[in-house]
């Protein structure tokens, strides 16, 4: 069964290459089973798992079965995995043994030894049983005995290589099951034969990249090691792994030339350092570029072979893959390294010969794009593509300007000759773009061959790029491209086509803030306007670029010099004036004013000293410098007074601006922030709130006018200020950096000035500056006179000399000699007048002028204050001492507290009671000399003490104790205490008892006196005294004047003692001290200590034949709950008006704790029937209410409760029984009437013996 010789076609690098499957035997055979078996292989995936963790693929199968030669067997050192055989099939239908042991036999045994002799075990023997020719032969053996020898005699250990395919070309389901088995063993020792041996080659592929850094080592061939495992890949329809290989070379490759430029260079480079003389542009319209990748395998390939070679491949991957958009990403990134990578290799290219191969590629790939995508596409994704128009538009701009096709009289000889040069370099026309009539060669042949065609193209090419920009929002791009279209009409002499790219690009770089594209255009600007006669707009770009520090001294003083060189000719119009911005030519840094709070008064003088900080690189005389004032006069002016501006103005006096943006102002989306702040106004005299609103400070910065795309660098819309309020500074010289310039003005109207605009002129040439920020004012007032007194002090303390500070603002009024304040003072209030008293003359800004005597004449009421002379605006200041009666207003009753009729209290630090002092106010009239009118001025004394008495009784004996409490902050002596009747009773003696002459009371502390009450006869029924001590400050020795002595009037009224109560506890009988819990005995014995008096006519007496009788009830209780009072608490007796009468009662009581407790409370009340006329009220003390008492019918009896305890219910039973029934009153005695002699006692109280068991848990 030998095959006739043929010889071997030549590999075909297509993409139609198929995995080898050789087939040897019975060729006849296996052409009858070809068609089903090219068509059933691929139409099942198989599930490929590769080695070192990759990820498992689904693959569909293809083959192309070759007849078995042994030629296609590969040799030692092949690695073209391309010609490889992955599987050899043996094809036989032999059913016949002597046939079998005749030919067959012989034939496969001739057939394994060829494949052994090679090392292939890749192998598989299919049997095809054929139902006919079993009929035909009848000494035919059953199949298995054939196929069981064929397994036998060549399948020892691998019985499933030996396959059984039956009746092939029938149509049943044997048949179909068979050619399933058959195919699904078939794919399976495809795929292992696929990963057996790309894992070889794959590790011999390492290996050779491995010794890389040893000598010879090639690149060229590793390169074609490597594609031919993307060739695998791509012929298995593993684009991406495909991919994935010749990235994995590029990158190589790059990191190779990166490694050259750093001086590590390798020797294979030097291939890809030759010269380059065919730069004919990338070849994307073949699969495979052959001519390129022998040039490659002969190592005879330039860098821009390579790189073109290498970015076909990707591409045609990739538009397989259907990513066209990387096709255009990848491409840009490759035309740019490879511009780097040319220069890295310093490889010669002749001028022109690299624009031209990136212009060519450009085209190239986006023509080859456009051939993949429609046109919705191309217009929906320009922003993967506009980047290559972008770059063909500036390569071919590159190579106008390098053939003299962008100048305005055309190329040259040079020109013609080097563009000859560039044509003949691009080779000819390749085939497969032969009859397109827009291919990228023919476009750059035309568009070199004439100044027209190319200008045509560079317009259609660059309207083009912008356009698309501008579609996808890349506004900068398209204003770059637009300053290169600008570039070439200047070169073109046609500036006012060139004007608006260049005011276009501008604006975006002031918007952005590019500083050095801002300059260079600004200077491309500058000679656009120049050529264009735009005066002002070329005078403003010039005094740009004289203060740009971005341009050499000699750029800048050449733009400073036009401006100057201008305003030095002459005009035809005088009047004329140019108007620019000042920012370029000078910086308003700080403002001072003198005086500091730019406050002054009419007629006054105001400097203004400020800081200019020149930006011109020479000296620049200016003619002069002037402020724009704006005048105003504010609603309710009149009430800024020199005192109120001196308070809500800043008094530094200097005023810092802050850095302007040069010259980038701010985009729309980075607008400053408000700036808002609270202004109110209010009232100079009582400092009541006026007028109140919110001001935003930077409004002109908000609501300024935005930039039109006209015109960016023309003046928008400046104009001068014309008015009447302006400082003016003339013939100054400003050098550059900061200069000083001072202006002085005289105020003559009073209002608010408000400096607008900043103006410097330099012959017609204006440069302003159209708003000042911060915002800059001065104020001027118009003040009238007034007067001003007020303390020294927190507050004034009667008493004693205080110092009152008089002022006087003279406003527009002058002081003259003769002039004086006339006084009129109350008659209680004294202004002390010394000899010593001075007044001290200040200007409005607090400084001093001079100082005067002051001559003060008191006569009666009236005191004259003689006034120093002072001009107008200024102030008269000096202090008199004035002295108040320290007197403090009378009480009355024997009550603690004193009384408070017509006194008011100040509290200045603290809002207790105690501390708070007793004021009064003294008014002053005052007749100034500038007014007809009076000035009521009121002065507010505070007495320096607190001041209580109270009564105090021992038996029958009194005493009155005096309190003196200091209020103040001050510390006094105090002497000469006394106490006085003022009644004159010539029976009543008071006896001091206080030992020392002169005591000291210190701040926030208290002084007592006591005095005895001694009388020979009844003593009156009211004691009116007077405490009188005298009392002077603790830090002063001696005082120039003499002081009256603070007194205090009281009355003290029913002081004598009428009863004595005493009070005793015994223990119960039997025992010798009270015991807890046992009832003891306790004894109220109230005895009256004197005769009828006239106190006791009252509606409680009774007359009876003997004597007199009034009612009186007790009250037993403990507050203290020592004790539980058993049986009645208390009572309603009738008590003898007579001297020594005693009413004795007795009560049980229970001590409730041991130890010496204190007696149980015994207290008094007189018993009022109910018919009383008078109906007395019970103090805040009181421990029962009026209508708590029951009516009873016997008068001598007692009505009692049966305990404290249950006092509640007999009152509301009470309430029940006698609703609506007058009832009788309880009236306390005054204090001092009723004596307890037993008050402060105590009685010792001893524990009861009880056994206590004390339980201890024990855990």
């Amino acid at each position: 069964m030998d095959a006739p010789e043929e010889p071997l076609p030549p590999v075909i690098y297509t993409m139609e290459n198929k995995p080898i499957v050789t087939c040897a035997g019975d060729q006849n055979l296996f052409t009858s089973v070809y068609p089903t078996l090219s068509q059933q292989l691929p139409r099942e995936p198989m599930e490929w798992r590769r080695s070192y963790g990759r990820a498992p693929k689904m693959i569909h199968l293809e083959s192309n079965f070759v007849q078995f030669k042994e030629e296609l067997l590969p040799k030692d050192g092949n690695k073209a995995l391309l010609t490889f055989p992955f599987l050899h099939i043996y094809w036989t239908e032999c059913c016949d043994t002597e046939v079998y042991k005749a030919t067959v036999k012989d034939d496969l045994t001739k057939w394994q030894n060829v494949l052994k002799a090679h090392s292939s075990v890749d192998w598989l023997i299919v049997v095809v049983e054929n139902d006919a020719k079993k009929k035909n032969k009848t000494n035919i053996l059953p199949r298995t005995s054939i196929v069981d020898k064929i397994r036998n005699d060549f399948c020892n250990k691998q019985s499933d290589r030996c396959v059984v395919l039956s009746d092939p070309l029938k149509d049943s389901s044997r048949t179909q099951e068979s050619w399933n088995a058959f195919l699904t063993k078939l794919r399976t020792l495809l795929l292992m034969s696929f990963t057996k041996n790309l894992g070889k080659f794959e590790d011999d592929m390492r290996t050779l990249r491995e010794k890389r850094t040893e000598p010879g080592w090639s690149f060229c061939d590793y390169f074609m090691v490597q594609e031919e495992l993307a060739f695998v890949f791509e012929m298995l329809q593993q684009f991406e792994d495909a991919l994935v290989q010749y990235d994995e070379l590029d990158a190589l490759f790059s990191q190779y030339v990166v490694n050259f430029g750093a001086g590590d260079g390798a020797n294979w480079l030097t291939f890809f350092c030759q010269p380059v003389k065919s730069w004919n542009g990338l070849i994307l319209r073949k699969p495979i570029d052959m001519e390129k990748r022998e040039l490659i395998q002969r190592q005879e390939a330039t860098l821009l072979d390579l790189r073109s070679y290498l970015f076909s491949r990707q591409c045609t991957l990739l538009l397989f893959l259907q990513r066209p958009w990387e096709v255009a990403q990848r491409a840009l990134e490759l035309l740019h390294s490879c511009v780097q990578e040319l220069r890295l290799l310093e490889v010669s290219v002749p001028p022109g010969a690299l624009d031209c191969w990136v212009f060519l590629s450009c085209l190239e790939v986006l023509q080859r794009i456009e051939g993949c995508c429609d046109r919705a596409q191309m217009d929906s994704n320009i922003a993967h593509t506009v980047g290559l128009w972008s770059y063909a538009t500036e390569k071919l701009k590159s190579l106008g300007y390098l053939c003299g096709l962008a100048s305005e009289k055309g190329p040259n000889s040079e020109d013609l000759k080097r563009t000859v040069d560039l044509l003949a370099g691009l080779g000819a026309e390749r085939p497969e773009t032969a009859n397109t009539a827009q291919s990228p060669y023919k476009k750059l042949k035309e568009a070199l061959s004439s100044v027209e065609a190319f200008e045509k193209h560079y317009l259609d090419l660059s309207h083009a790029t912008i356009e698309m920009y501008t579609s996808i929002g890349r506004i900068r791009s398209a204003k770059f491209v637009g300053k290169d279209l600008a570039e070439f009409y200047m070169r073109k002499k046609s500036p006012q086509k060139a004007e608006l790219y260049l005011q276009g690009a501008l604006k975006n770089y002031l918007a952005e803030g590019w500083a050095l594209p801002v300059t260079h255009t600004r200077k491309q600007l500058a000679e656009c306007q120049k050529h264009l006669g735009q005066i002002e707009n070329y005078l403003q770009t010039s005094s740009l670029l004289a203060s740009d520090c971005h341009l050499t001294d000699e750029e800048r003083k050449y733009y400073c010099q036009e401006i100057l060189n201008f305003a030095s000719q002459q005009t035809d119009s005088p009047g004329h004036k140019i108007v620019l911005p000042m920012h370029s030519f000078a910086q308003l840094k700080s403002l001072r004013f003198d005086p500091s709070n730019a406050v002054i008064h009419v007629g006054g003088v105001l400097s203004v000293e400020i800081t200019l900080w020149s930006q011109m690189p020479v000296p620049i005389h200016v003619e002069q410098i002037a402020a724009n004032v704006h005048f105003s006069i504010e609603k309710n002016n009149y009430r800024k007074t020199a005192e109120w501006l001196t308070k809500h103005k800043t008094s530094s006096g200097i005023i810092t601006f802050p850095q302007e943006p040069a010259p980038f102002p701010a985009s729309q989306n980075s607008l400053p922030a408000l700036e808002l702040s609270e202004m109110s106004e209010r009232s100079p005299s009582d400092n009541s709130l006026l007028t109140t609103g919110i001001i935003c400070k930077n409004v002109h910065m908000l609501l300024r006018r935005r930039e039109s795309g006209s015109s960016l660098e023309a003046p928008s819309g400046l104009a001068l200020e014309d008015g009447a309020h302006v400082l003016r500074c003339s013939r100054v010289t400003l050098e550059p950096g900061p200069n000083k310039v001072l202006f002085r003005t005289q105020a003559r109207e009073p209002g608010t000035y408000t400096l607008r605009q900043l103006c410097a002129s330099v012959g017609p040439v204006w440069f302003v500056l159209p708003h000042v920020y911060p915002i800059v004012q001065y104020d001027v007032y118009s003040q009238e006179p007034q007067l001003h007194v007020e303390p020294l002090t927190d507050s004034l303390l009667a008493g004693i000399p205080q110092k009152v500070k008089f002022t006087v603002t003279t406003g527009h009024y002058t002081v003259k000699n003769g002039d004086s304040l006339q006084v009129s003072n109350a008659e209680a209030m004294l202004i002390l007048c010394h000899s010593e008293n001075r007044a001290v003359i200040y200007t409005n800004t607090r400084e001093k002028s001079s100082d005067a005597s002051l001559r003060v004449q008191s006569s009666g009421r009236v005191t004259s204050i003689s006034l120093p002379a002072a001009p107008a605006y200024h102030l008269i200041e000096f202090e008199l001492d004035v002295l108040s009666p320290p007197s403090a207003p009378a009480a009355r009753g024997n009550s603690d507290q004193p009384a408070q009729r017509g006194a008011r209290r100040s509290c200045p630090e603290k809002p207790t009671a105690s501390h708070c002092m007793v004021t009064t106010d003294h008014k002053l009239s005052i007749d100034c000399p500038w007014s007809i009118y009076s000035t009521v001025i009121a002065l507010t004394f505070s007495v320096p003490f607190r001041t209580t008495h109270s009564l105090l009784s021992a038996g029958t004996r009194k005493y009155i104790q005096i309190c003196v409490q200091n209020l103040s902050e001050m510390d006094f002596r105090l002497s000469d205490s006394s106490l006085g009747d003022t009644g004159g009773g010539a029976d009543l003696q008071l006896v001091p008892l206080n030992t020392q002459s002169q005591q000291r009371v210190h701040s926030r502390q208290s002084v007592f006196f006591v005095w005895e009450l001694k009388w020979t006869r009844e003593p009156p029924p009211a004691l009116h005294c007077r405490f009188s001590v005298r009392f002077t400050p603790a830090s002063e020795e001696q005082l120039s004047v003499s002081l009256q002595p603070y007194t205090y009037e009281f009355q003290v009224e029913n002081f004598f003692t009428l009863y004595k109560v005493k009070a005793e506890i015994f223990p119960p009988l039997g025992m010798e001290y009270c015991k807890t819990g046992s009832l003891c005995s306790l004894e109220v014995s109230i005895t009256r200590l004197l005769d009828l008096l006239e106190v006791d006519k009252d509606e409680a007496l009774t007359e009876s034949d003997e004597y007199f009788t009034t009612k009186l009830m007790y009250e037993v209780g403990d507050n203290s709950s020592n004790w539980a009072v058993c049986g009645k608490s208390s009572g309603v007796l009738s008590m003898p008006v007579a001297a020594q009468a005693t009413h004795r009662v007795h009560m049980e009581v229970m001590p409730l704790f041991a130890g010496h407790l204190p007696f149980p409370d015994v207290r008094l009340f007189k018993y009022l029937p109910h018919h009383s006329a008078h109906s007395s009220q019970l103090d805040a003390d009181s421990w029962i209410e009026n209508d708590s008492l029951s009516v009873d019918k016997h008068v001598d009896d007692a009505v009692d409760s049966s305990s404290v305890k249950s006092r509640g219910s007999v009152h509301s039973a009470a309430s029940t029984e006698h609703r609506g029934l007058p009832m009788p009153r309880l009236q306390a005695f005054p204090p001092g009437q009723v004596f307890n002699s037993s008050t402060g006692m105590q009685v010792f109280v001893i524990p009861s013996k009880e056994d206590h068991v004390l339980e201890v848990s024990v855990t």
